[in-house]
């Protein structure tokens, strides 16, 4: 899958949802605010194959690369987390 290269688009969530909908690659996040906030990254939706395992994330930026598929990406968030995702969508999507 070619990526795009005219930057990144950006997400934020506060509660579990897709990132994107479509094939990418993820650049990385940064945590806003959180109160021992979880993540769990997702390739393919909500039912989809875990990307990592839960990460608990201090306030900043996460430098975290990794290519997802079609069914796009999709976080799990759990207690209080405030965080934008920063992604590159697949050329052409």
């Amino acid at each position: 899958m070619a990526i795009s290269t005219f930057g990144g688009n950006y997400k934020n969530l506060t509660a579990t949802g897709a990132v994107s909908t479509k094939g990418g690659n993820l650049i990385g996040f940064y945590v806003n605010s959180t109160t021992s906030g979880t993540l769990v990254l997702t390739d393919g939706g909500s039912g989809g194959t875990a990307i990592t395992g839960t990460i608990t994330p201090a306030i900043g930026w996460h430098f975290l690369p990794c290519t997802y598929g079609d069914g796009g990406l999709y976080a799990t968030i759990a207690n209080t987390l405030n965080v934008t995702f920063v992604y590159a969508p697949a050329a052409g999507v």
